[in-house]
């Protein structure tokens, strides 16, 4: 099964692009090549580029502080565990905090490192990093891949209570969905949403030997899905065929 998400708005499609850069920069910096380690540097900049909006620190602190609402609201129903609940509410306080005692956005303490700076203005040019443009940088490519590791993991240090706090938010709101079966007649589904009820999240699984590809369309009221073929020639065409998949709307 394929899984792809689809964001009602764009404070939650800023989540996921981070999301997506804090899981690559995890993977690269655990591995031991120069290479490696030269696209985890491009992705912390890539998370400092998407970072750099001024109210997404406030955004993300808010969301941390309605969920803690939320949570504390649960106290005292039956059918909820007193235990896995504090758990939860101790996590949010944990990302509130380290998200608030971080001064500036994310990885503002970074800019003020003259060396990677350079760099990063290097990286925006096509093959602007070689040996003869950045000598230094290509004598760091050479150090042991421990040293690399421990200065990525330094570099990498001041984003991590923003990566703490996207991924817990991101992680209740998926589940707060449950899954539904849904057949796509002739490649195509179409679904209202029902008023009042603010969705953030479409999250779509489709068995991946279908070979079919969707396109997702949707805002508050509708959501809208066509299933795709690719052809030899890597175009896409729309399918014909019924083909069933799991729809998970979270709000």
């Amino acid at each position: 099964m394929i899984l792809y998400e689809y964001p009602f708005n764009e404070r939650i499609r800023t989540y996921l692009r981070l999301e997506h850069l804090f899981k690559r920069l995890g993977e690269l910096v655990s591995r031991e090549s120069a290479l490696d380690h030269h696209y985890a540097l491009t992705t912390i900049f890539e998370v400092m580029d998407v970072g750099s909006r001024a109210d997404l620190k406030s955004d993300v602190m808010k969301d941390l502080e309605k969920q803690k609402q939320v949570f504390n609201s649960y106290r005292g129903n039956p059918a909820i565990a007193e235990g896995a609940l504090d758990e939860v509410i101790a996590e949010l306080e944990y990302c509130f905090t380290t998200l608030n005692n971080l001064a500036g956005k994310a990885g503002q303490s970074l800019t003020e490192n003259d060396w990677l700076m350079s760099v990063r203005s290097r990286m925006g040019i096509p093959g602007g990093t070689c040996e003869f443009d950045l000598p230094a940088y290509f004598a760091w490519q050479h150090l042991p891949f421990s040293r690399r590791q421990a200065d990525l993991a330094r570099w990498s240090e001041p984003l991590t209570p923003l990566a703490n706090a996207i991924y817990l938010l991101l992680k209740i709101l998926r589940e707060s969905g449950s899954a539904q079966k849904m057949i796509a007649s002739s490649g195509q589904f179409q679904q209202n949403l029902p008023q009042g009820k603010p969705y953030q999240l479409l999250r779509m699984r489709i068995d991946q030997s279908l070979e079919l590809i969707p396109e997702i369309s949707g805002n508050r009221l509708i959501v809208m899905i066509r299933l795709m073929r690719q052809d030899d020639a890597e175009r896409l065409h729309p399918s014909a065929e019924d083909a069933a998949f799991e729809l998970t709307l979270c709000s």
